[in-house]
């Protein structure tokens, strides 16, 4: 099968597009022939050696974690699929070599979920890892009904979905961003406003008795944070680890099949969808990892395999 590899840690550069042997399928397994998956910047930091201290990488290696495609087959024992089947997949193993920028991937069903039919390939494969990285840190910060919302970073490919997610809990959502992004913010239900001295001041005048939950997708803003919350506010973060020794929560998304078919069934239901800022072919991933690197992208990149 075709994909993209690299041999060794370093930059874009070092992808390559090459053949090599179809992933075997083990027990509790799908197989699946990938129509689409996403670029997320966690991908490119692996590649750079980032999370060498964290996870085994064997090369050559595969990048890539989000994956939408079809089952063309399944392991033993794996009765919760079919071959046809239309899925989604955040697809991470415990170790770094086999991925999803290729035209198969073998992934464990506790990383799978049906495809939502109101989502095309792209939008479908972007919604795995920013989808879950968002759900379950609201889940888990207990938002609810009638809360009120800050997150932080709300035009990113994680903080786009987790202002969806919060409406869909019912709460009332401010986000941060630039003010190009201000009118997009608003058409997905949130309070706009701008990041960068002044923010606490800001979130204040819109919410002057504090906000009950805060959600981090960018870091460096414990501070602000901190001054915006309620007393028994809640506050979780997916980049700064200092949360922790600050009653929040420091957060690592994890492969789960229920809480991704909760996401889908939100999509299904149109109060979930994935803006795609730009999709590439398999051959141009290198370009598709420099555009995330640059941090200039509203929505997700996506990288078509197959149609």
């Amino acid at each position: 099968m075709r994909a993209i590899t690299y041999s060794q840690y370093g930059t874009p550069d070092t992808l390559t597009l090459t053949d090599v042997p179809d992933p075997k399928v083990g027990p509790g397994e799908v197989l699946i022939r990938v129509r689409s998956a996403s670029v997320n910047p966690v991908d490119w930091k692996v590649m750079a050696g980032y999370l060498d201290g964290l996870m085994q990488a064997d090369f050559p290696a595969i990048p890539g974690w989000d994956v939408a495609g079809v089952v063309e087959a399944v392991g033993l024992d794996t009765p919760e699929y079919e071959v046809g089947d239309e899925v989604i997949a955040y697809a991470r193993k415990d170790w770094v070599q086999h991925g999803t920028f290729a035209e198969l991937v073998a992934a464990p069903v506790r990383t799978v979920a049906r495809k939502p039919a109101a989502l095309d390939w792209d939008q479908a494969a972007g919604l795995p890892l920013a989808g879950l990285t968002a759900f379950q840190l609201l889940t888990r910060l207990g938002t609810k009904a009638g809360d009120t919302v800050l997150v932080h970073a709300a035009a990113g490919g994680v903080g786009l979905l987790a202002v969806q997610i919060a409406k869909s809990m019912g709460a009332r959502v401010i986000g941060t961003a630039s003010e190009r992004n201000h009118d997009y913010l608003r058409e997905l239900g949130a309070e706009p406003v701008t990041y960068g001295d002044g923010l606490a001041e800001r979130v204040r005048a819109l919410a002057p008795e504090g906000v009950d939950v805060v959600v981090d997708f960018v870091g460096g803003v414990l501070e602000t944070t901190k001054a915006v919350l309620k007393d028994g506010g809640r506050h979780g973060s997916i980049v700064d680890g200092e949360v922790a020794g600050a009653g929040g929560i420091a957060a690592w998304v994890r492969p789960d099949s229920a809480d991704l078919q909760a996401l889908a069934a939100l999509a299904d239901a149109g109060k979930l969808t994935v803006p795609v800022a730009r999709s590439f072919p398999l051959e141009e991933a290198a370009a598709a990892f420099a555009l995330s690197q640059s941090g200039h992208v509203r929505g997700k990149i996506a990288i078509e395999v197959s149609r």
